[in-house]
């Protein structure tokens, strides 16, 4: 077949998700073929630098016959059971033993879910239940960000502070509120970026007050906020975060699916900012991508009541644990280790992308370039002395998104914020690729714009 051919089958029955379908349609999809290391190629001959790792998730790159082979042995032996009924299967047991082994040491248990998404609704369930065994029901408000992104099921959604996703989604959850986020560059240059981080903390016990302590059940955020525009909160952020929790009995959740399994240089992003959560949703690194999985981390805190006092969690999916997905999952960790990856990215490859990824902060269009191990953003302005954004009917993040793919580099656009998060695998030699191409991007864009001095606004 075509591209062509691909394309009228793909407009003639294919929904994508985030994706506005007519326009698609009359586009037509890019489509992708095969992939190796840090690049994907698409169906016309094009070699594309995947500079978002899949969807943030392709940490150990493409290509990988290690996790081909351990999912083809695992389908051989056994290529499903479940876990419910009093039964369990190796690859499911192994991995929950291991990642309690990476996580944090509170953390000793494991329930599995398909995806972030599933993994963020099994925390909303667990948070409230844990409340109504400790005599608590009255603890159920769960306190979250603007502009958080925590799945887009309809709890994930919930929990998640992305307008246009409550606008379509008809009646959220209830009981969930959103604060504001440590977005210093977009919400706080008015002021020092130790005072904005400390401002956005007592947002959180301002709310926490409003709703009274006993009627609050947790607080979740990502340690970084990614698909909000890999957003870093000041330094400040966190420590004063974790003052305000400490005065009352609220419960963190720290959503890991993003920030996990090496993104900033440490197994996970809690462990970055010293964190302690009760819940940690996973997935997306947790198998590379190689195949769907999830889960929550779940504290001890947490666990000894479910298991001593709950009885019967009524709650579980048809592939929780698959033995397929696990035994990749745990074939990927053990990768991981071998390569020591994750020291990689903390000491040589996360230093050396903030140092080549700060030279395009001197580009006319950018008003900050910011990173934290392997993840990243660009924020583009019509003016960089006062950060003034261009009209939002000129869609700028969308066309430097469209000319970073048109010149052999996957970025995405979050507004006009260009966000980058590769694979953890990508080498020096690739990171200078990376940058080029996105400055290239960026020369092209300017041009599009017709942009002749930094001062000037199109």
């Amino acid at each position: 077949m075509q591209t062509q051919d691909y394309q009228a089958l793909d407009r003639q029955h294919h929904l994508h998700p985030f994706t506005d379908f007519k326009s698609l349609g009359e586009e037509g999809s890019r489509i992708i073929t095969h992939a190796d290391g840090v690049y994907i190629h698409d169906s016309q001959g094009n070699r594309i630098l995947d500079g978002m790792a899949g969807l943030w998730c392709v940490n150990l790159g493409y290509g990988r016959q290690e996790l081909v082979e351990a999912a083809t042995e695992q389908m051989q032996q056994l290529p499903y059971y479940n876990n419910f009924f009093k039964t369990t299967h190796p690859p499911a047991v192994k991995l929950a033993a291991k990642l309690s082994e990476l996580a944090p040491e509170h953390i000793n248990h494991v329930f599995f879910t398909g995806s972030g998404s599933e993994a963020n609704d099994t925390v909303l369930r667990m948070v409230r239940r844990y409340w109504a065994i400790k005599g608590k029901p009255e603890k159920q408000w769960i306190i979250s960000r603007e502009n958080g992104y925590h799945g887009s099921t309809v709890a994930g959604m919930s929990l998640g502070g992305m307008a246009p996703m409550h606008d379509q989604g008809g009646p959220c959850v209830p009981g969930i509120t959103h604060i504001c986020q440590p977005y210093w560059f977009g919400e706080g240059r008015d002021m020092s970026q130790e005072a904005f981080g400390k401002q956005c903390a007592q947002a959180l016990e301002e709310r926490i007050l409003a709703l009274g302590e006993d009627n609050v059940a947790a607080f979740i955020a990502e340690p970084v906020q990614g698909a909000g525009g890999a957003i870093i909160p000041p330094d400040s952020y966190w420590p004063a975060v974790k003052e305000v929790l400490a005065k009352y009995d609220i419960l963190l959740i720290a959503d890991e699916v993003i920030c996990g399994f090496g993104r900033l240089g440490e197994w996970f992003g809690s462990t970055h900012y010293g964190l302690t959560p009760d819940l940690m949703p996973i997935a997306k690194g947790l198998s590379s991508g190689y195949l769907p999985i999830g889960a929550v981390l779940v504290g001890d805190r947490v666990t000894d009541t479910l298991i001593e006092d709950g009885g019967e969690f009524f709650h579980g999916f048809t592939y929780s644990g698959h033995p397929v997905c696990a035994a990749v999952a745990l074939k990927n960790l053990e990768l991981m280790e071998r390569e020591q990856v994750v020291d990689n990215v903390r000491n040589d490859l996360g230093p050396y992308l903030a140092k080549r990824w700060q030279e395009l902060a001197e580009h006319p269009l950018v008003g900050e370039a910011r990173s934290l191990g392997l993840i990243g953003a660009l924020e583009l302005v019509a003016d960089k002395m006062t950060g003034v954004r261009f009209d939002k009917s000129l869609s700028v993040g969308n066309l430097c998104r469209d000319l970073c793919f048109e010149n052999g580099l996957v970025m995405r656009s979050v507004g006009d914020t260009m966000v980058m998060s590769p694979p953890l695998v990508i080498t020096r030699t690739e990171i200078d690729e990376l940058v080029s191409k996105a400055h290239l991007a960026l020369d092209k864009t300017a041009e599009k714009l017709a942009i002749t001095h930094p001062m000037e606004s199109a």
